[in-house]
């Protein structure tokens, strides 16, 4: 075990060699997200401070890096200090995310399987046989490959899931044995650092984590920094656009902007469908990127749809993350909040209807479902990011299809069938990095291969997969005759 140094009460650290230490650069209040009250104070990193950590990173990665077995027991050990954290743990997502307490309790339950996950890949980090002796004049050869670390990995993560998000960046990378420099989002950094200091606390090498906390400026001069050999970024498809043209030769994962769908079809089960997706559009007030935005609806089926959703969506319990029975809690911002009004205002002067509609106060917004929207509305034809619904009728499921195809984006997607031809045909035809039938777009468990196409990104999160991106295979051959 490290011994680590402690971070200063009310201020919020970073984290460069093992050492908790002020920012040099801008102060920022960290705010409650349901209160909007100030509840700490944050300093960015300065640019000596990026160019300091970047330096021990790379020193770090030529010199001792724990090997696979001792690099999974840190992990394990890390994932243990994150349970008995959890009721801190808890109140850290309520307060800089606005997480309800059943969101919060699954946050930290995922993120403690994530990186049991990656302690599992780091005992197993291996290549493959090559079948040589298959080729013509290839007999008394064999081949086999190796896996090595690429060096350092720049972790770029968002608000949204600021702990389990954290561990499927910082848990592979260091599962394949990279050093990893952290740039949390600036709105939410509290979980950042409390799974950097149970990292630290479980053994990892001090030299090989640091934690940067800033805004795009901080991400740039990280960017500039050309030791960092993998960049994995979770954010909007226009910041992704920008770092990718930064990058050259560099590799990178991204997981950009979504508008997800989910379809019902005519032979649906909808009274299993829709509490499902009721839970998708509206958990985490609808700040997930695979969050079910556009509902699709045969039209013989939309009337019986329609009530069931209608009832379920008026009846959820919207407000004060801390209230037991609260489903939608505050947006990450009031002026998020103003903006997501403003849509769903926008839609309604335009002719849409709403089937459930509450309005506004400060940074909470009442769970919306609308009807009647048209694809030029900005509630259908960019990403909300909030508890807002639309739900179309359609008549061909084929034209169905075609309007999940029809967004720039191809993250998830969900399909309710019967139908073995339907969901075949789904999952032949969406252009989507996962296609859940008979489940709602946000259907995740933390070892899929998740991540998208088109616009939404490219590369892959879940442990083993992203073990396997962030290292590099090397070929050996040997002649034994």
């Amino acid at each position: 075990m490290q011994e680590v140094t402690a971070q200063t009460p009310g201020k919020i650290d970073i984290l460069i060699d093992g050492r908790w230490m002020a920012g040099q650069g801008p102060e920022n209040s960290l705010l409650d997200k349901f209160t909007r009250e100030a509840v700490a104070v944050l300093r960015e990193a300065s640019h000596d401070q990026v160019l300091e950590a970047a330096r021990l990173a790379a020193r770090a990665t030529r010199n001792a890096v724990p090997g696979p077995h001792e690099r999974g027991e840190v992990l394990r050990r890390a994932g243990a200090c994150l349970e008995a954290r959890r009721a801190e743990l808890m109140e850290a997502l309520c307060v800089e995310a606005g997480f309800t307490q059943a969101d919060a309790a699954n946050e930290v339950s995922r993120s403690i399987q994530t990186l049991a996950l990656c302690a599992e890949e780091a005992r197993r980090l291996s290549g493959d046989m090559v079948p040589l002796e298959g080729a013509p004049g290839q007999a008394g050869r064999m081949a086999f490959t190796l896996r090595f670390p690429l060096g350092t990995v720049c972790a770029i993560t968002p608000f949204n899931s600021p702990l389990n998000t954290v561990a499927h960046k910082v848990g592979p990378a260091f599962a394949a044995g990279n050093a990893v420099i952290l740039k949390p989002s600036r709105l939410t950094p509290l979980c950042a650092n409390l799974l950097a200091q149970a990292l630290l606390e479980a053994g990892m090498p001090p030299a090989m984590l640091a934690v940067l906390h800033g805004g795009a400026q901080v991400a740039n001069w990280l960017l500039d920094e050309t030791e960092l050999q993998f960049v994995a970024f979770t954010g909007s498809t226009e910041v992704g656009r920008s770092i990718q043209s930064r990058l050259g030769l560099r590799r990178s994962q991204m997981e950009l902007g979504s508008i997800a769908h989910v379809v019902v079809d005519e032979t649906a089960d909808i009274v299993r469908a829709v509490p499902r997706i009721v839970q998708s559009g509206y958990r985490k007030a609808g700040q997930v990127c695979t969050s079910t935005q556009i509902l699709l609806v045969h039209r013989r089926r939309l009337d019986e749809t329609l009530s069931l959703l209608t009832k379920q969506v008026s009846g959820l319990r919207y407000g004060d993350p801390r209230a037991p029975d609260c489903l939608v809690g505050p947006l990450i911002s009031e002026k998020e909040a103003v903006r997501v009004e403003a849509w769903i205002e926008e839609a309604c002067a335009q002719g849409a209807e709403a089937l459930v509609r509450g309005g506004r106060e400060g940074s909470v917004v009442a769970p919306a479902l609308l009807l009647g929207t048209r694809p030029d509305m900005k509630v259908r034809q960019l990403e909300v990011f909030g508890p807002v619904m639309s739900v179309v009728p359609f008549d061909d499921f084929d034209d169905a299809l075609r309007q999940v195809n029809g967004t720039p984006y191809g993250l998830a997607a969900g399909v309710f069938t019967e139908s073995m031809r339907h969901a075949m045909l789904a999952a032949r035809t969406l252009a989507v990095g996962a296609i859940h039938i008979n489940e709602p777009s946000s259907a995740r468990a933390d070892l899929m291969p998740f991540g998208g196409c088109k616009d939404s990104g490219f590369g892959r999160e879940g442990p083993a997969h992203a073990v396997r991106e962030m290292s590099e295979e090397r070929l050996v051959t040997i002649a034994t005759a």
